[in-house]
């Protein structure tokens, strides 16, 4: 499969990073995009072993210009784009009366304006090589939660994005598909602002929040991923998959 190509963002940490590992070590070729050069680097040397090729990009999602070179230099130097995997993610804390404008603005331009434009960009050559998208979107979207309203309804938007694609590219032959974590251990929520003491309170709560009684590791999403983009998940198109421990079968506690 080392012809294949995969386009994942968000790959300098957490779910992205992992799903960039699976993609090399399958033997895939990955263009790797994330914000911190130096994560992208220690990326390159986790897999520089592995039957596959890491190119990584270093990119601000927010600035369309990026966005328009990061997919004229994939198909420039690879010849092609099979799989584009939207990771890059962020999340801030605030409710209706006390998030600011700029946060609401900034939640929408990485968690969805970038995921529409990347998809819009990709899919001519998603139409060629009969690929397929994964956006990795949250249990947020699904489910209504306290003082996280900017990033629930940023998730909303993109499992609703991700079906109203995958009803327009069936046609083409292009899958789109979205998975829907609860709490997965990253640097998601400390880069959001929370601290370290209470976000180990946080991750301890959640044990209690998801049925199974604990929270999820990038590794595990990386492999539902992983399986939605393959050749497996073949009549798979337009679902959104809670991996969420059961989280999304709760109420808000």
């Amino acid at each position: 499969m080392s012809e294949k190509v995969a386009l994942i963002t968000g790959a300098s940490s957490g779910i992205g990073r992992s799903t960039a590992k699976l993609f090399v070590n399958d033997g895939w070729s990955v263009v790797g995009v994330g914000r911190n050069q130096h994560e992208l680097t220690d990326l390159r040397t986790e897999v520089r072993d592995a039957a596959g090729k890491l190119r990584s990009h270093l990119a601000d999602l927010t600035e369309t210009s990026q966005i328009d070179r990061l997919v004229s230099d994939t198909l420039e130097h690879l010849g092609r784009i099979d799989v584009l995997v939207n990771a890059a993610g962020i999340i801030k804390n605030g409710n209706i009366a006390d998030t600011s404008l700029l946060d609401w603005d900034r939640m929408m331009e990485i968690n969805l304006r970038s995921v529409f434009y990347l998809m819009h960009k990709c899919v001519p050559s998603l139409e060629r090589t009969k690929g397929n998208i994964v956006n990795v979107s949250s249990v947020a979207g699904t489910r209504a939660f306290p003082n996280v309203l900017a990033y629930c309804v940023s998730k909303a938007a993109v499992d609703q994005l991700t079906r109203c694609a995958a009803l327009e590219l069936a046609p083409k032959g292009v899958r789109v598909n979205a998975v829907n974590p609860g709490v997965v251990v990253t640097n998601l929520h400390k880069r959001g602002g929370m601290e370290s003491a209470a976000y180990e309170k946080f991750i301890e709560h959640s044990k209690s929040t998801h049925p199974i009684g604990r929270t999820g590791t990038p590794d595990e999403v990386a492999d539902l991923v992983f399986y939605l983009a393959s050749d497996k998940a073949s009549w798979i198109t337009g679902a959104t998959y809670e991996i969420d421990g059961g989280r999304g079968q709760t109420c808000a506690r």
